[in-house]
């Protein structure tokens, strides 16, 4: 418990200070990359939920052109992930800017991945105690499947994670994670560049519920 309460948000914090520091020459390159590559804004910001419900500034870096059709209307994803794009969300590269929501607090290095504010509405309760840990930059779910999975398995391992929150645990995901990003693996979902939205028809039950 000492953990979960006091050690892993001060942990958290070291580890994004020294991350930052080091990986500040890579960010740079990577911000000039993207300008050159996508173009302004270098970085994607969105509102998403985190801990107990409160919604913080999401960062990652811009892997998206913001091509539309003759109608203004953004064209769909995969239409406007560039290979570049798709070699930044591949490597994982994009989610480095998250280093700064972890040094303010807004995330854990490990945790149930923020979603989108409009998802609030459409919970179940089961659903909504994945925001009972702070969000992470990679979490139990990203490490068993991560996008192949559905919602209703993302939900469950989520609520799983924050039943077991543990040093162990968070160890053992950051090597799967490394693990996973060097094999480039379950990076988008099967026929999605993308995951897709996530709907309530789409509403995952509590194992108690099934």
């Amino acid at each position: 418990m000492l953990y979960k309460r006091v050690l892993k948000s001060a942990m958290d914090r070291m580890w994004a200070a020294i991350g930052l520091a080091i990986l500040s020459p890579v960010l740079a390159l990577l911000a000039v990359a993207v300008r050159v590559r996508l173009g302004s804004p270098v970085l994607f910001r969105q509102r998403r939920i985190g801990l107990r419900e409160r919604p913080f500034v999401f960062l990652k870096f811009r892997t998206m052109t913001n091509a539309t059709d003759a109608s203004g209307r953004l064209l769909p994803d995969a239409a406007r992930l560039t290979p570049f794009g798709r070699f930044l969300r591949d490597t994982s590269l994009d989610e480095l800017p998250q280093l700064w929501n972890v040094l303010l607090g807004d995330m854990s290095l490990v945790g149930p991945r923020p979603l989108l504010s409009e998802y609030l509405t459409r919970y179940s309760p089961f659903q909504r105690r994945r925001h009972e840990a702070r969000p992470g930059i990679t979490g139990w779910a990203q490490v068993n499947g991560r996008n192949s999975l559905t919602w209703e398995q993302k939900f469950e391992l989520d609520v799983w994670y924050v039943d077991h929150i543990t040093f162990q645990t968070d160890a053992g995901i950051v090597w799967k994670t490394l693990v996973r990003v060097l094999k480039r693996s379950g990076i988008n979902s099967s026929d999605h560049a993308t995951m897709t939205e996530f709907r309530p028809a789409e509403r995952a039950e509590s194992p108690e519920a099934q």
